[in-house]
């Protein structure tokens, strides 16, 4: 399957009761701004961060990225973030530690009802599902197709880990997550991760060596704990400019192919058919809506 998607390659996590990330946030250059009410808030603050996410979210958007709220587990609190949350504003909520399809429809439901409420489209909210436990990994072809609303999903690593018994590690997750990326891809979603864990940082060469195997993983973009990343992440999450004129060179053989009655031909020494031609187009559809979405953050960057 395959569908129009959001270009969302990086994504920044921002606490929203901390001024000093807010106010530069807009400056990182990341696709979306990640609000966190959830992980990054303590219980005691939860209440008072739940009323800077309107106000927080027109802020972080100056530099044109999207904004998604990641909000709380379990529903009591839940309720309450994305009754918070849901405005212009805000793109989508991360749903931290969905259950199964009924969590997903449920908040569906509430936030269509509150869409209709202000005025807003029904539907302009997106959803990124946040597998984090082994009840969710074993009913995530469920969860990724339970709402026209679910665009991307990840695996929680720390939670996921934690709730299976085991170490954060790449080579611990690396089969949950390579499973994510296919059933991401069956429900025509964006798989979001790291092939490895990014717990750390700071190595920065290790770091996009790690982030372009995660792409040849499949992966098609990454939330970012710290600022130093998203400049990476946005680079290799990009085809590159090799990879741009090969796409090209294999679609205008294509043609000439196609003129002359073949289905396939020979380029660099490789045959060339359908999959290979299938990936070239959709690498230079992939690549356009990147650059058309840094033309519109560095025209709004500018503004």
């Amino acid at each position: 399957m395959y569908r129009e998607l959001p270009v969302w390659r990086s994504l920044m996590y921002v606490p929203v009761n901390v001024e000093k990330f807010v106010d530069k946030a807009h400056t990182r250059g990341a696709d979306v701004i990640q609000l966190d009410i959830e992980d990054s808030v303590p219980p005691a603050e939860k209440a008072n961060a739940r009323k800077l996410v309107e106000k927080n979210a027109a802020r972080v958007k100056r530099g044109g990225a999207d904004v998604v709220v990641r909000i709380n587990q379990p529903l009591s609190l839940a309720v309450r973030d994305i009754e918070a949350s849901i405005c212009p504003d805000v793109s989508g909520i991360a749903i931290t530690k969905v259950s199964g399809v009924s969590h997903v429809q449920l908040l569906d439901e509430l936030i269509s009802e509150l869409e209709q409420k202000r005025g807003m489209a029904v539907g302009h909210t997106k959803f990124i599902g946040m597998i984090e436990t082994p009840e969710a990994f074993f009913k995530i072809r469920e969860i990724t197709t339970a709402s026209s609303r679910m665009v991307a999903c990840n695996i929680g690593g720390e939670d996921f880990a934690l709730n299976c018994n085991m170490q954060p590690t790449g080579e611990a997750l690396f089969y949950p997550k390579q499973h994510m990326v296919i059933a991401a891809n069956a429900a025509g979603i964006m798989p979001l991760g790291f092939v490895d864990s990014v717990a750390t940082f700071g190595d920065w060469e290790n770091f996009r060596k790690m982030v372009r195997r995660s792409r040849d993983f499949g992966f098609m973009g990454a939330g970012c704990i710290h600022p130093g990343q998203v400049t990476i992440v946005n680079e290799e999450y990009k085809p590159s400019a090799a990879e741009v004129e090969y796409a090209r060179k294999v679609i205008a053989m294509d043609k000439e192919a196609a003129a002359a009655g073949r289905g396939s031909f020979a380029l660099d020494g490789k045959m060339i058919d359908i999959p290979i031609i299938v990936r070239a187009e959709r690498l230079l559809k992939r690549y356009e809506a990147i650059t058309a979405r840094e033309a519109l953050t560095l025209a709004a960057m500018k503004g």
